[in-house]
This record gives C-alpha cells, structure tokens and sequence, in this order.
C-alpha cells in the first residue's frame, strides 16, 4: 500500500507473492496459493482453515463476540412501559401500526427522516473509528466477523483444530467424517435457526410471535423472513466467510480513503523482522531478522493472507496474527511485538531509529467529527423539539368547487389529524387569513371567520375528517382581477390549560377560471 501524495490516503497497489511451494509445511497465504495455479481465467477458491489462538487480541474478540450475540439474541425480550394500550417490548418496529418503538421514542411513518439520521451517524461514525484504529468494526463487531466466529469455534469444538480439519477434509468419506460433518452442519443450521427467528421478533411482540411460530401459528410472511434470515446465515457464516468480506462487502474497497500513514493498522515490522528465515535454538540472531518465518500469522488469520505482504484489503483487523506472533517471539526469546497494532508514519520513523509520533488530530478527523457531532445534535435538537400532533390535507379533485345559492363558492378537503400522545386531545382547526370563510366539519361542527372547530382525536392515532370551506366569490379577487386559485391556510391548535403553538397548513382555494 502506498501513500497518495496529494491528501496523504493510501492507496492499494498489488503485491509480490512469493510462488514458491510452501516449506516444510509452513502455512501458505491464500494469494501464494492462487499464484501456484497453473492457467485459467479464475482460480479456484483456497479453503482457510484458520488455527485456534489465545492472547489479548482473541480475549477480545471473544467477549465482543458474547457481548453481540447477548444483545442480539436477548433485546427483543426487554420490556419498557408506555401505558396502557402501547406495546411494551423496548425496542419493536411495528409494521401493522405501523411504529417504531426505541424505548422511550416512538417514530411515527411521518418521520422517517430519523432513520435517515440514523444511517448518516453510522456511516461518519463508521469512517472516524476507521481513521483512527482501521478496520477494527470488521475485525471486531461487523455480523458477518461475530458469526463466523461462532460458527468457527462450533467447527473447531466438533471437529478438531487446524490440522485436524485440514486431515478430515482429505480423508476419503467414513463413518467418523459423516458424523463429525452431520453434527457440524446440524449445530450450523440451529444457529441459523436461532438468529432468523431472533431478527422476526424484533417486528412483533417477542413471546406472542415466537408461541405463533413454534405452533404454526405465524403467518407465512414471518415464517419466509426466519426462512431467509437462517439460509444467509448459514451459507454466509459457515460457507463464504472470508469470501464475503473480499469479494461481496463494498467496504474494503474504498476503505484506503479513510485511511492515512497516521492510522493504526495491523503492520508487520519488516525493519525489524527481515532477513527471515528459521532459526534453531542457540545459533546467533546477527545478520538476520527476528522473523523466523514459522506462517503461524498466516495459519490463524480468518481470511488467509500474510501481513508481511504488507497492507491488504482482505485483512479485517482482527489482530489475531499479533496473538500469534507474541506467542512464537516468547518461545525463541525475541522481543514481543514484530506484528503490532501502528501506524505506517511510525514504522518510518522506527525504521530510521527515531522515536514514535502520533497524529490523532487530523484534517479528516476533525471533519468526520464535526460533522458527527452535528447530525447527531441535529437529531437530538429534533427529538426534543418535535412536535406532538401533525395535519396534512387533500383538497377534492371533482368537483374543483362548487357554487352555493348565495353565490358563494365552496371547496371539499379531507383532513387528516395526527395525535401522538397517549391520551385522547382535543384540536382546533380554523382558517387563518380568511375573515368571511364558512368552516364545515361533517358530523362534528360549524364555525365563522376566525373561529374554529373541536376535533376530538384518540390517543396514539390518526383520525379523518370532512371538511367544507366556503368563501365569499369576492375572495377570489386580486389587484382588481378574478383569480382562479387562492392560497388557504388551516391552522390546528390542540386544546389544554397551557397555551399551545398552532400548526399550519397551507392550502389551495378554487375558483371559476381554476385549472385541474
């Protein structure tokens, strides 16, 4: 990978494979193994068998990974009152009502634009952890990494290590290889199981929807999502893996643009580790690096590569290469540390034997900050502030207007009021502007000028109403001149002891001379 000159990003460039066969029956990198193909247009895919390891990195892992999988599996079950009436699971997306619920935020239809909000924080939040530490959500927190761990530790549990795996694979088809794959795949397909039917309850009540699917009781749309969300999760976690973070997931593509030589990238210190080579036990270290070139980087990465190939976009940055590594340096007595979490601007200054300088105040840091820090107080300013009762109005197409017996002209509309407390309310609706209007409220009242109608509105709803405006024919006249339309603007006010801010809606009044 190397440096943009211009804004400092790095850029991918192909690297040198060794195409040598592997020594001595060293782990070999996924990419030496494609170059030893001979001929064809695509080379055929080298399975990974990654090995297991132990160190801070894979601590790590695994205790995100508990920590995905409980928040996952468990919050559909969590419970938070509204009242009575509302649904009680914490976090619910109600298509039928259609609601959706996050605690103690209730998004209506009407304001969708917060998950757009939402999407915005996750893709700039996205872009400033990967400025700062790399790829550390794909190593750490993407699904596709949490699942495929799970499902990695249920292949190592059944049916052995590394070598194992790699030695039943080979091994012509008996009856230990037909249980140990059945029970694999069995414990698979449960997992998958498991997580499609968690992702529906997370659209309907959790202990009624999983009763419904249990006793067949569910609707076909709930049993075709559990259906497609369990073969995704077992073709994409057990079979693609890797596959899918290097061809399918569009971020490792343009990821070097967030990147920079001040990012903290997995890197292997080549200053320090080349001239590689084994290395028996009481022979000088002189004249040679501190990389023995044992491939056990290569052996546990999840996508196969060699970081000492440098900056690849099939690394996720998991940091299990520098569990792996630690732990061959303490046996050959060498410092820790050859494979490490730096930046590529320190392994410079290492390099020439300089000491270490950190970058975190960055020109694209600071902007993917700003900018999080405004969508998400523009977001909360919103929330704050939104108001609890909404109106939207549809004027009658046919007739555009209609003549009364005094020769005043009126205009049908259908009213639609939005209520989003809890509890029942009362709102005003009146024509602003208008001294002479005639306000009708079919099945509910009558109002003059400035006053206005009681619209009784259920809590928690949207209710309908039909409405008549009538106007005086000289109201449609303007600079001395008949107009065909006017605007009209409604006001809604709700009701109670405390004075509240009316919501306005403006309108379209047809006349004679008024075109469709």
């Amino acid at each position: 990978m190397e440096t943009n000159p211009q804004d400092g990003s790095l850029l991918e460039r192909p690297v040198e494979q060794r195409k040598a066969p592997p020594r001595d029956g060293r782990p070999q990198s996924i990419k030496a193994s494609r170059d030893s193909q001979e001929g064809g247009l695509y080379a055929e895919r080298v399975k990974v068998y990654p090995k297991a390891v132990s160190g801070p990195f894979r601590t790590l892992k695994w205790a995100i990974l508990v920590l995905c999988l409980a928040v996952y599996y468990t919050v559909p079950w969590v419970r938070w009152d509204r009242g009575p009436g509302a649904p009680n699971q914490a976090i619910l997306i109600d298509l039928a009502a259609p609601r959706a619920y996050f605690f103690g935020i209730e998004i209506w239809p009407q304001e969708v634009y917060y998950i757009t909000g939402l999407l915005v924080l996750g893709a700039v939040g996205l872009f400033l952890v990967t400025s700062l530490a790399g790829r550390v959500w794909c190593g750490y927190t993407c699904p596709q990494t949490v699942w495929t761990d799970l499902f990695m530790a249920v292949e190592r549990w059944i049916e052995g290590d590394r070598g194992a795996r790699i030695r039943l694979d080979n091994q012509p088809l008996n009856r230990e290889k037909l249980l140990r794959k059945t029970a694999k795949h069995a414990a698979w397909l449960a997992i998958s199981l498991a997580t499609g039917g968690a992702w529906v309850l997370y659209f309907d009540d959790a202990p009624t929807a999983l009763k419904a699917l249990l006793t067949g009781h569910a609707t076909m749309r709930e049993y075709f999502f559990v259906g497609l969300f369990t073969t995704t999760t077992y073709v994409l976690a057990g079979w693609a893996r890797e596959q899918v973070c290097t061809y399918m997931c569009p971020w490792p593509r343009f990821q070097s643009s967030m990147l920079d030589v001040h990012s903290l990238v997995v890197t292997y210190e080549a200053w320090r580790g080349e001239r590689r080579g084994p290395h028996k036990a009481g022979t000088s270290w002189e004249g040679r690096g501190d990389c023995i070139d044992c491939g056990q980087c290569i052996a546990v990465c999840p996508t196969g590569i060699d970081i000492r190939d440098g900056q690849q976009l099939e690394c996720i940055g998991c940091g299990l290469c520098i569990d792996s590594c630690n732990e061959i340096m303490t046996k050959v007595g060498r410092p820790p540390n050859l494979i490490r979490f730096d930046t590529l601007a320190n392994q410079e200054t290492k390099a020439g034997g300089q000491a270490n300088r950190y970058r975190l105040l960055r020109p694209r840091v600071v902007i993917y900050t700003l900018v999080l820090a405004i969508v998400a107080g523009v977001m909360l300013t919103a929330l704050e502030t939104r108001a609890t009762m909404g109106i939207s109005v549809l004027r009658d197409r046919a007739p555009l207007y209609v003549t009364l017996s005094d020769g005043s002209l009126r205009n049908g509309y259908t009213i639609k009021v939005i209520n989003k407390r809890r509890g029942e309310s009362a709102f005003q609706l009146g024509v602003v502007g208008q001294p002479g209007a005639t306000l009708v409220v079919q099945d509910v009242g009558e109002a003059h000028g400035s006053d206005g109608v009681t619209l009784p509105v259920h809590g928690d709803a949207v209710a309908t109403f039909r409405v008549f405006v009538s106007l005086p024919r000289q109201s449609m006249t303007r600079d001395g001149g008949a107009q065909g339309s006017i605007p009209l603007v409604f006001s809604l006010t709700e009701q109670g002891p405390a004075p509240a801010r009316p919501t306005f809606y403006e309108g379209v009044f047809m006349g004679p001379g008024a075109k469709p």
